[in-house]
């Protein structure tokens, strides 16, 4: 049974960072974002299964294969996904989760609610992507 004031509370400032009851939000919107993505997963696979059809026509065969091709792409970065929400997971269990790995600072709670899976503080990640910058320019 899911209570009222669960259904309303938002992770604030004003309380000990990554509390028991933060955990418990983000716990809870990560699996459900799972759930999200195996759902539409398995909507994907019927879709697939049932568009697997002979089309006569060349022109039509072409769209579907680019569509099929699209699909498996963007189904293959959620997979990739599900595996970075595991491991988010995992940190809530041994107790890391919402520390930056860079620094060990806490990661904002507005970042970690917009991008539950992070593991890097904006900081960390605007470093990181500062850095990554000047490499591929070389």
């Amino acid at each position: 049974m899911v209570l009222e004031a669960d259904r309303l509370y938002s992770p604030s400032e004003d309380e000990p960072f990554m509390n028991e009851r933060q955990r418990e939000y983000f716990r809870k919107k990560l699996l459900a974002w799972k759930e999200e993505i195996l759902a539409e997963s398995r909507d994907t696979l019927e879709a697939l299964q049932r568009e697997n059809q002979n089309h006569p026509d060349l022109a039509d065969r072409a769209s579907s294969e680019t569509d099929r091709s699209i699909e498996l792409r963007a189904r293959d970065r959620q997979r990739k996904l599900i595996s970075k929400i595991d491991a988010a997971l995992r940190r809530i269990e041994d107790g890391s989760y919402g520390f930056c790995e860079e620094t060990g600072e806490p990661i904002s709670l507005k970042r970690l609610d917009a991008r539950p899976i992070a593991t890097l503080s904006v900081e960390a990640q605007e470093r990181h992507e500062r850095r990554e910058r000047v490499y591929r320019d070389d």
